[in-house]
């Protein structure tokens, strides 16, 4: 059973960067595809980016494109999303999540695995 765990979440200014992590536990990352969704107050959880483990390439939402950057490290299990120039509007609980799908998918309800979140504050 795949395990998700954030970390790295925050309070920040505007204009500056944090770097999120997710663990895995149970299961290699690499078995799986994985997103990054947030939830803003009041709002839905909606994606982020999305990196395929076998077709397509790596898909950021308009939003945080040219801001945001998914990497991982395999050897660690881990995946890691930077984000910088961050705004007020970025400010949001942001989840890691993976699911056996062979593509990457915006649709949150094809991940069935979710970590537990992680607070991000960004103030103006």
């Amino acid at each position: 059973q795949l395990q998700l765990v954030e970390s790295g979440g925050g309070l920040v200014q505007a204009g500056g960067s944090l770097r999120l992590s997710c663990a895995a536990s149970g299961v290699p990352f690499t078995s799986y595809t994985v997103g990054w969704f947030r939830r803003a107050p009041g709002k839905e959880r909606d994606f982020v980016v999305t990196w395929p483990r076998s077709f397509g390439g790596i898909y950021y939402a308009d939003s945080v494109k040219g801001r945001f950057t998914i990497s991982r490290d395999n050897a660690k299990n881990m995946v890691y999303l930077q984000m910088n120039s961050l705004k007020p509007e970025d400010t949001a609980v942001y989840y890691c999540a993976a699911t056996s799908l062979a593509y990457g998918t915006i649709r949150r309800n094809d991940y069935a695995y979710w970590g537990q979140g992680t607070q991000v504050t960004v103030s103006s």
